[in-house]
């Protein structure tokens, strides 16, 4: 039997802005995130983890090193077929929320679903399916503006599992939350794990970090995981 691929491998993934001056935002580094992981990702301000952020995501391209997501070498793809897979392949929940203030929570999930080739029919059961998930069953037909931060959260993550990824992305996803609000949703994010999705959080919080299996920290650009994990991701 064929082992499953990691659903993260960086392969010394390294990224540089063009200058004048150059500005390397991500020191050349290995990574191997493998499928069910909770991976927890910490720094200070500017320490690079948005880098990371948009490198795992596909939201920027690495200047050097490959990068696969699921054993697809990303760094083949041409910018549409980059844009499918991260559209097929992760889920991102945003300290923001980023929700269409004047539609429904339905109607928010449903629309991530607008260029991933789900037949319209099939659209609003799915979204539906995903907002009973994260325990919105009750607000289906809410607009955010009626909605508490936690549960404007929740909708989020909702959009973000509808496509069914393999990866679940989060950037600081109790950034904006109270203590108690922030634990139901980390407490939803460890549910998540718990059926077998890969999560990576990005975190300034020790609080949040400590909920992951393993915590990476990024300082001046430099990827660093403690212990075992910090063997080299191999091709």
């Amino acid at each position: 039997m064929t082992p499953t691929p990691p659903v993260i491998a960086f392969h010394g993934i390294g990224l540089t802005y063009p200058g004048p001056p150059p500005v390397t935002a991500l020191r050349p580094c290995s990574l191997t995130v493998r499928p069910g992981e909770f991976i927890t990702v910490v720094g200070p301000s500017g320490s690079g983890k948005s880098t990371f952020l948009h490198v795992a995501g596909l939201l920027d391209s690495p200047t050097e090193g490959r990068y696969l997501l699921d054993g697809i070498d990303t760094g083949t793809l041409n910018d549409a077929e980059r844009t499918a897979l991260r559209g097929r392949r992760i889920g991102f929940v945003f300290q923001s929320f980023h929700l269409l203030p004047h539609r429904s929570a339905t109607e928010n999930v449903t629309l991530a679903m607008l260029y991933t080739g789900v037949p319209p029919r099939q659209r609003r059961d799915r979204a539906r399916e995903a907002l009973i998930r994260v325990g919105l069953g009750h607000r289906l037909d809410a607009a955010p503006t009626r909605l508490s931060g936690g549960e404007r959260q929740r909708v989020a993550i909702a959009r973000a599992l509808v496509g069914r990824p393999s990866l679940l992305l989060c950037d600081e996803p109790t950034g904006n939350l109270d203590t108690a609000t922030a634990s139901s949703v980390l407490a939803l994010l460890g549910e998540l794990h718990a059926e077998g999705m890969t999560v990576v959080v990005i975190t300034h919080d020790p609080h949040v970090a400590a909920r992951g299996e393993r915590t990476v920290t990024i300082r001046d650009g430099q990827l660093s995981v403690p212990g075992p994990a910090a063997q080299e991701a191999r091709p």
